[in-house]
């Protein structure tokens, strides 16, 4: 068991190594900045917990396998510069399926939920949102287009179908991750700079919730819906977060989705821009039929509270926080019209 000192020295390793990664000029400076990336993020994940052990070792072996692979497609590039041997094509699609195992994309995505069902809401949160910054950021320099098409596809597919009988908010959130992960694939196909903006606008609307969760140490939808016992406010407030996670207008989550589609239907992908709201349409049917029973059932309510200081002022930001995913649409409309 490690001491708080020794977790955030750890977890500054973290940092440093993700920032190794995406700054590298080497595809081996890359893969030693994932690799120290992997073994610091393993002690910030045990917590001498059965399931977060279990979580850890899961996680470890996955991204041992996969950096495995990308170690394996760098040996060859550097032995086959006269492509004697393999094709370019072969190493490229090796280098790229390591990296969207490493992210929990599809179809390599079958350890995420697992994993993400045992850590805490703050490990949740790094791994939702930090560990995919390296990989994803990797996948952009080599993008293998073959492949990427079929992530897109079964990402979005396996995102909205995974999640439609889920209870456990966790793997809600992870097949919610890896419907996003489609997005943001399908984001970087079009330019580099659509996928950092649809990945800032993934952040923010995740780390609000996660936020909520920790704050409330909620792990099921029925621990939910106790939450009404404080005010109806905070009932609008959490469902319009989670409609705007699924990416319903007028929420600011609707825009990352709108300007990638905007940007797919300009290049014709048509088929590919079908599928993909096709499946955010059933992610966002289990987002509404949960907000449905919120809205339309009554539950009672306290009228007095008996909160901390520090939850009170945590309810705050959240709601102050709530207030701009809500609304943020209208907001950058009316920026957009000013400017």
């Amino acid at each position: 068991m490690f001491n708080n000192s020794s977790k955030f020295l750890f977890l500054m390793i973290l940092m440093m190594s993700t920032l190794i990664s995406i700054s590298s000029n080497s595809w081996m400076g890359a893969w030693m900045g994932l690799e120290i990336n992997l073994l610091s993020f393993i002690p910030l994940m045990s917590d001498n917990k059965l399931m977060s052990t279990e979580s850890s070792l899961k996680y470890f072996l996955v991204q041992a396998l996969a950096s495995s692979m990308f170690l394996f497609a760098i040996i060859l590039f550097l032995l086959n510069s006269n492509k004697m041997f393999y094709s370019n094509n072969f190493m490229e699609m090796m280098i790229f399926s390591s990296l969207l195992l490493k992210s929990g994309a599809a179809p390599f995505h079958f350890w995420f939920p697992n994993v993400t069902e045992g850590l805490s809401w703050l490990n949740t949160l790094i791994l939702m949102i930090w560990q995919k910054i390296a990989p994803l950021m990797l996948i952009s320099y080599i993008v293998y287009k073959p492949l990427i098409i079929i992530s897109i596809i079964l990402s979005s597919m396996i995102g909205a179908l995974g999640g439609l009988n889920q209870t456990s908010l966790r793997k809600l959130m992870a097949y919610s991750s890896i419907n996003h992960l489609g997005w943001m694939l399908a984001a970087m196909y079009e330019s580099n700079l659509l996928w950092m903006i649809y990945f800032i606008f993934y952040s923010f609307l995740t780390f609000m919730m996660i936020f909520l969760f920790n704050m409330y140490k909620i792990s099921h939808i029925n621990q939910l819906f106790s939450l009404f016992y404080y005010s109806k406010s905070m009932k609008f407030f959490i469902f319009f977060n989670l409609l705007s996670l699924g990416g319903l207008p007028p929420f600011l989550g609707f825009f990352p989705k709108w300007i990638v589609i905007q940007s797919l239907s300009l290049n014709n992908q048509l088929f590919l821009l079908t599928i993909m709201v096709l499946m955010t349409l059933i992610t966002l049917y289990f987002y509404i039929r949960l907000s449905y029973s919120a809205f339309m059932l009554n539950y009672y309510e306290t009228n007095w509270m008996n909160n901390s200081i520090y939850k009170t002022m945590n309810m705050i930001t959240f709601m102050v926080l709530s207030f701009i995913s809500s609304f943020g649409l209208f907001l950058i409309s009316c920026m957009y019209f000013l400017y």
